[in-house]
Formats: structure tokens, C-alpha cells, sequence
């Protein structure tokens, strides 16, 4: 198409007709911000061709969209986003999701739940439209394996879109004398909710390095419930998976000599070559009280979406997402670091909704799943 505008142009150019404006009236697509224009001492034809080069990488914009969202009513659809405890930041972030929709004009509701095992059976159940969680869970039970092991792998799980980062971060006392993961052995530890996504890391994390529960005197509790308890003395550390960073660790480190377990050496590579959706990373220095950077790992966090909605309804809500992006970002310091359009869904293990791999495609990106 743009090599036909430009042989269009050359010849209205040269004949110099009056009918110029009309021919360059096909220009590129509205709402294209990475368009450039390389060319801006040739004819207005010319440079209009140049419209629509993503210098993102991302695929040319052609001002269409391929699945038509025009009988979407947004004030008829009620959207529940299942977050998490209100001692993480699932809730605060999810509940900017459900208030960026509601700004569009849909009708939602934040719900507060145990996270990643709970969100996964509310969207499983029909009970939620969208829900957060962690990439761990969602595999598992996607494939039926480990802490799904038993039951039916659960095929039609699907996803929005990437999130953020979620870092495993093993949080004791300075006096419980706990250095190392090695180290838990005969103490009381919070593994977090059962069969959650914090419970499935730490789950992971004895394995990878030779060790399991019976170790140590372990406690389903979710990570603020330990926390509460480390600080009466009845649990000596706690696994906390969230993004950094987290309210209830900082205020912890706030009031308490508190001491950032290093997840490192041969028992995190380990974990590394065992499960491809963990990856090494750092807690920077001063995150919390922590004067020097912290070897851990993370997995991601993916937005899920009932299987169930049309595929123009989705569309539709990832264009509401992006349209009040502001209103996600200004959650929390992790939502505006890490969820943007630039970050695609080239991370996402499981399929998109059909209707959210339309959408993504037509923004240039892949969707590898699908």
C-alpha cells in the first residue's frame, strides 16, 4: 500500500494536478505516537508514506482493528477482578484495574482474596472475569502437575497480558541466626497459604536445595499472618513473593533488625534448570534495610481472563486498560515500572484469550502461545 501512494504521489507530483490533497488522504492509522518522518524536504505525499513505521519494532499501525468491538456495551458488562490479601500489593494494583475499567465505563468490583491459588478457581469457576497470578500456580494447574498434581490439567486457563515481577524474598530476624536457606532446618517457618503461589515457591525452593518440609516446623501462613507472629517470637522466617517494595516487609524492616535470606548458589541454580518460569535476579540495596544487593529469583505475575467472555468484550477491556494506563501506574511503584504496552506478552507461558491475541497482534506484537 504505501509503495502505491508513493508512485501515486510521484506522478500527481510531476503533473503538478490540483487533486493532491485528495490522494494523500490514506495516511496511517489514528492513535499511531511512534510514526516518524524521515523524509520532511520531499512532497507531502512522500512524507505521509513514511507515517506508520514503528521504530519500536513493533508491526507497521494500519489504522484497523481486526475484531469489531462497535456493539460492545461497556455500562451493560460487570467485571470482577480478583487481587489478593490487603497485605500485599495484588489488591492495590487490581483494584486500580478494576477502577480504570469502571472509568471507562464499565461496572467492576475489586475483590480481596487469598491470591494466586484462590484467583485461579474463581476464574476457573466462572466467579471472576479477570484475576492476578503468579506464573508458578497458573502452570501448575495448567499442566496438572506438583501442587495440582491429581486433577484435570486445567487447558482452558487464559491470559490478558503480562504483569510485573514477582521476588521470592525470605525475610527472618537478625538474631534467629538463619543465614541461608540451608539454615531453616529445625525452625519455624511460614511457607504461606496452602497450595498459594508464596507456598509453591518455598515448596520449590527445599527442593531445589535437597531439603523438604518435614525440615522444619512449617506453617500455612499467609506471609503478614507469619510476619505478625515473627515479630511475637512464634516464627522464626517467612516467604514473601510480591513485588518490591512489599508494605509489610518494609514496615518490618522499619521497627526490627530484619535480614533478607540470599536465594543463591547451587540450590538456585537448581531451581533455574528444574522450572523455566524462574529467573535470578537481585533485591537492590536499600530496598529495605538491606545495604547491599540480595541474590534472589522471580516469576512473573499474568492478568487471567474468564475463557468464557466474547472475544470482542476482551479487546474492548484491554483497549479500556490502556486508554486509563495512568490510573495502574499510579498504584504502586512496581505497577509503573513494569506494566506498560512496550513489555508485549512474549512472557506469558499459557495462550491468550483469542481476543486478547487479536489485540496485542494488531498493537505488532507476537503472542508466541497462540
Amino acid at each position: 500500500m504505501k509503495k502505491i501512494r508513493r508512485i501515486l504521489a510521484a506522478l500527481l507530483v510531476l503533473t503538478m494536478v490540483a487533486a493532491l490533497a485528495g490522494c494523500g488522504s490514506s495516511g496511517s492509522g489514528s492513535g499511531d505516537t511512534t510514526a516518524t518522518e524521515t523524509e520532511a524536504a520531499t512532497t507531502a505525499a512522500d512524507t505521509e508514506a513514511e507515517e506508520g513505521e514503528d521504530t519500536t519494532g513493533a508491526a507497521e499501525a494500519s489504522g484497523t482493528q481486526s475484531i469489531d468491538t462497535s456493539g460492545v456495551d461497556r455500562s451493560s458488562e460487570f467485571i470482577t477482578v480478583a487481587t489478593g490479601p490487603t497485605s500485599g500489593i495484588y489488591f492495590p494494583i487490581g483494584g486500580a484495574f478494576a477502577e480504570a475499567l469502571s472509568t471507562a465505563g464499565y461496572t467492576t468490583s475489586a475483590q480481596a482474596t487469598g491470591a494466586s491459588a484462590e484467583n485461579i478457581s474463581m476464574i476457573l469457576n466462572g466467579e471472576a472475569e479477570i484475576a492476578i497470578a503468579m506464573q508458578d500456580s497458573v502452570m501448575q494447574a495448567y499442566e496438572g502437575v506438583d501442587a495440582y498434581e491429581g486433577e484435570d490439567p486445567a487447558t482452558n486457563l487464559r491470559a490478558l497480558m503480562r504483569l510485573w515481577p514477582n521476588y521470592v524474598q525470605l525475610v527472618t530476624l537478625a538474631d534467629s541466626g538463619i543465614e541461608s536457606v540451608e539454615d531453616l532446618k529445625g525452625k519455624k517457618v511460614g511457607v504461606g497459604a496452602a497450595n498459594s503461589g508464596v507456598e509453591i515457591n518455598a515448596r520449590a525452593i527445599y527442593a531445589a536445595y535437597g531439603m523438604t518440609y518435614e525440615d522444619s516446623d512449617v506453617d500455612y501462613l499467609s506471609y503478614g499472618e507469619a510476619i505478625e507472629q515473627m515479630k511475637n517470637g512464634q516464627c522464626d522466617a517467612a516467604f514473601v513473593t510480591s513485588g518490591i517494595p512489599n508494605a509489610t516487609v518494609t514496615e518490618l524492616a522499619t521497627s526490627y533488625d530484619m535480614v533478607i535470606v540470599p536465594i543463591d548458589g547451587e540450590g538456585r541454580d537448581n531451581l533455574l534448570d528444574t522450572y523455566s518460569y524462574y529467573a535470578a535476579t537481585t533485591i537492590p540495596a536499600g530496598t529495605y534495610n538491606n545495604e547491599e544487593d540480595v541474590e534472589t529469583v522471580f516469576v512473573y505475575n499474568i492478568m487471567l481472563v474468564n475463557e468464557e467472555l466474547d472475544d470482542a468484550l476482551v479487546y474492548d477491556m484491554l483497549d479500556a486498560i490502556f486508554e486509563n494506563i495512568d490510573t495502574i501506574k499510579a498504584s504502586h511503584n512496581t505497577a509503573d515500572a513494569n506494566i506498560d504496552i512496550t513489555f508485549g506478552v512474549s512472557d506469558v507461558a499459557i495462550p491468550l484469550h483469542d481476543g486478547a491475541a487479536a489485540w496485542w497482534q494488531d498493537q505488532g506484537y507476537e503472542t508466541p502461545n497462540n
